[in-house]
């Protein structure tokens, strides 16, 4: 890939109970990786669930809910998101008691985080935390802990989560990218221009980044 005179921007819109969101970053990061590709990437927040209430839900339940999903059908679709977790180094554990949560305290965690420029280390941790770890990311503190292991304040991070510090951050931003047309995640926008939505494999980030290192400035 020829060289560029600046880093290929990279925004991800993504939630983090996404498993298609995870797939898709590691997929990337490999051909990111493979291509030798100067970059720079900036996570944004999307709500899969915005309704959800705070205690959250079984996963099973509410995937039986939202997508008229049976059991033999969830099954499948663990085992094809496992199964591509596997092929990029990423560990899903899915259970029965394994619950759906909403996110939007995560993502005011994640714009306080971004402020002390470990949004992307502590994203990566909340993915393990949820997939799998089977974490109650439901439960601020927690989200506290999981702030400190990627060595943020623990007190600030609660904080945080307790004032409600960025709410109105948060839906801003939600609300800049739905009017942008984003609509389900992982969607990744290269150089301000270009979309690609969902976990699009190694070989066709491959290519796609190629395409783009090709194009005239």
């Amino acid at each position: 890939m020829k060289n560029i005179e600046k880093p290929l921007r990279i925004d991800i819109v993504s939630d983090v109970v996404c498993p298609w969101c995870v797939v898709g970053y590691r997929q990337l990061a490999e051909a990111l990786k493979q291509t030798n590709t100067e970059y720079e990437i900036h996570w944004h927040p999307f709500e899969l669930n915005p309704n959800m209430p705070s205690e959250g839900q079984n996963f099973r339940e509410h995937i039986a809910e939202k997508y008229g999903s049976t059991k033999q059908e969830s099954d499948a679709s663990r085992a094809r998101m496992t199964e591509a977790g596997s092929e990029v180094g990423f560990e899903f554990n899915f259970s029965d008691d394994m619950r759906m949560h909403n996110t939007f305290n995560l993502h005011q965690l994640l714009h306080w985080a971004h402020q002390q420029g470990r949004m992307h280390e502590l994203k990566q941790a909340l993915f393990t935390a949820h997939f799998t770890n089977g974490r109650n990311i439901s439960d601020h503190s927690v989200l506290a802990d999981i702030a400190s292991e990627t060595g943020l304040d623990r007190s600030e991070a609660l904080a945080v989560l307790e004032d409600q510090c960025f709410a109105k951050e948060v839906r801003a931003a939600e609300q800049h990218w739905q009017q942008q047309g984003i609509q389900s995640v992982p969607a990744v926008i290269f150089n301000e221009r270009h979309l690609v939505s969902g976990a699009q494999g190694v070989e066709n980030f491959t290519s796609i980044l190629q395409q783009l290192a090709d194009m005239p400035d």
